[in-house]
């Protein structure tokens, strides 16, 4: 029988170093080819990682390349300031709505400004669909141009009106300087924030506000009127070119007791930043104000978009469309959607510009030419 072999380590330790000798041999030779092995293996999948990346971002460069490229219409819509949120939600719903119906895709694109500065950039050269501006004198302008055809304002419901907005002011919490009418405005020590008249939509409501306002009271004329109106002017402390920079001066620049503006952007403003910062203030008196909305002739029979913007804006009179304005805190006409939102649209007392001034085109030339009255009170402010 064998016997097992006991291998015993001298105290010299020689057999003992011989044996680690091998054994650091071996660990090392192990350790190389593990190295070497973990090396390919590493190269291998950084190599196939790299294909596979490489690979993915390539396909969705394509198919990003592809999806921007993949809309079968351009479409165009010049706005004024104040829509664009507004606009932002309703080119997602009709565009769907579109492509439901036709099976065609719209790549849909905004411009927004003053409503004056936005219809002279159409008359320029702007390539818009359709627009939809603050007041029909400023679709007038594109008329003159040639754009947009005479009798616009028949091609849709409520003069292409769609939905419908007013005057309010928009103070600190509060109320600090205890604003509460048109008559406070001209009061010493108080500091208006609105826009130029001369460049944009809002402003010449709020000038049409004012004047209106005048003209109601005893005894009120065309001289009282201007005076007034004269009064309320040397007390704007900041005069932006657009309604939305007016409300970026007094809402975050903090400039002003008073914000003269759309009802609609009063009340995002007052969700939006809280309403433990702004009060809303109604006058006793404002103006309907009505935004107006046309296709743009000229743009659309060349482009081949005339079905689809009048699609467009036929959505606009749509039970969703209206829904989306009321959202939005535009007047919806629709009276159901009205009635729907009634708790965020307060009752009040309101005139038309053909009832007061005898439409926008007589307005435009009296008040807003140059020369007209409003230069005639803002030159004497300065």
């Amino acid at each position: 029988m064998r016997k097992n072999k006991v291998i015993k380590w001298n105290a010299s330790g020689s057999r003992c170093r011989a044996g680690r000798r091998r054994a650091l041999m071996l660990m090392a030779l192990f350790l190389i080819l593990s190295g070497i092995a973990d090396q390919f293996f590493n190269t291998l999948m950084k190599t196939q990682l790299k294909v596979f990346f490489s690979a993915a971002v390539l396909s969705a460069s394509f198919a990003f390349s592809a999806a921007a490229q993949a809309a079968d219409r351009e479409f165009l819509n010049v706005s004024y300031d104040a829509t664009r949120e507004f606009y932002d939600e309703f080119n997602q719903s009709f565009g769907a709505y579109w492509e439901s119906r036709t099976g065609k895709t719209v790549n849909f694109k905004q411009s927004h400004g003053g409503s004056g500065k936005q219809a002279r950039s159409v008359v320029d050269g702007l390539k818009g669909d359709v627009v939809t501006l603050a007041l029909a004198n400023d679709i007038d302008e594109i008329v003159k141009s040639g754009q947009i055809q005479p009798g616009w304002q028949k091609e849709f419901p409520y003069n292409s009106a769609p939905y419908t907005s007013t005057i309010v002011f928009m103070v600190r919490k509060g109320n600090p300087k205890k604003i509460k009418d048109w008559s406070d405005l001209t009061k010493p020590g108080v500091q208006i924030i609105t826009p130029n008249p001369k460049t944009g939509g809002l402003p010449r409501w709020v000038y049409l506000s004012a004047w209106g306002y005048a003209l109601q009271q005893p005894g009120g004329n065309d001289a009282k009127a201007k005076d007034f109106v004269g009064k309320m002017y040397r007390n704007v402390k900041v005069m932006d070119s657009a309604a939305r920079a007016s409300m970026t001066t007094f809402a975050e620049r903090g400039i002003g007791d008073v914000l003269l503006t759309w009802e609609n952007e009063a009340l995002v403003t007052q969700k939006t930043l809280g309403k433990g910062k702004f009060d809303i203030v109604y006058p006793s008196v404002s103006i309907l104000t009505e935004p107006s909305v046309a296709v743009v002739d000229n743009t659309v029979e060349k482009n081949g978009n005339k079905w689809l913007a009048e699609g467009y804006i036929n959505y606009l009179y749509s039970p969703l469309g209206q829904e989306m304005a009321a959202k939005h805190f535009y007047r919806p006409r629709n009276e159901k959607v009205l009635a729907k939102y009634k708790a965020q649209f307060p009752p009040l007392k309101t005139f038309t510009i053909d009832e007061v001034f005898g439409g926008w085109a007589k307005a435009q030339q009296t008040h807003f030419v140059n020369g007209g009255v409003f230069d005639q009170i803002y030159n004497t402010k300065r």
